[in-house]
């Protein structure tokens, strides 16, 4: 598999330290860039291949949020800082993770792994077949908007199609990737496929879903690290 190019951007020499450290041990990334200052950063994407970005937020020559809209979603990120009270502020942006210091190798490879899904390095995109209508459809897991329960069977909605298949959310959750969340008792949406959230309700493509009260919390913890 290719390899992803990465570049560190932090104004903290050890925390650079720590993250190339950890980088090296990942054999999916290959990290080509480190700095302090995130002007040089933005001059080496300009004129270098750069993939994956771990940037902190808090940096006093230009913040992590403004690099972000400066440099836009070319590159995917994976942002770090000692604040939590920043995560939802990349919300727009292209961010695979959040990840708050001090950082473990352990949880550095979970970011490690949501990029490698991300990047879709592997040979092949995860799918499932399904039995609707009296046929076997392959579904690749990318085109999923949403599954919705509806009683003894779940409709699995596409952009473009609609399966109805008989089986149940629960173990539709057990078959899908991590990118897929329940967010009320009858749905299980795409994170990738979100436009918009505000209030209880969620936008995929033209479908509003509504976000269960008992979900909401963990949507959100999920929502912190979507470029989405």
């Amino acid at each position: 598999m290719r390899k992803i190019k990465c570049i560190i951007v932090d104004d903290e020499p050890l925390a650079i330290s720590l993250l190339e450290s950890y980088a090296q041990k990942i054999p999916f990334f290959e990290l080509v860039f480190s700095t302090e200052n995130p002007i040089l950063a933005l001059e080496f994407i300009q004129n270098n291949e750069c993939d994956l970005i771990f940037l902190d937020i808090q940096m006093p020559e230009l913040t992590g949020i403004n690099f972000m809209k400066i440099n836009g979603d070319k590159q995917k990120y994976i942002l770090t800082t000692a604040y939590s009270e920043y995560a939802m502020e990349g919300y727009e942006h292209n961010i695979i993770d959040y990840l708050l210091k001090p950082i473990s190798f352990d949880r550095f490879q979970k970011s490690a792994m949501k990029a490698l899904e991300r990047f879709s390095l592997t040979e092949e995109e995860p799918y499932f077949f399904v039995k609707s209508s009296g046929q076997q459809h392959r579904i690749n897991f990318n085109e999923i908007l949403y599954i919705e329960s509806i009683k003894d069977y779940v409709n699995i909605r596409t952009a473009g199609e609609e399966y109805i298949v008989l089986d149940t959310l629960k173990s539709m959750e057990n078959q899908l990737s991590d990118k897929f969340v329940r967010i009320h008792k009858s749905f299980i949406i795409n994170l990738d496929k979100v436009k918009s959230i505000g209030g209880k309700k969620l936008l995929l493509s033209e479908h509003e879903i509504p976000i269960g009260d008992s979900y909401r919390s963990n949507l959100l913890e999920k929502l912190k690290y979507i470029r989405e």
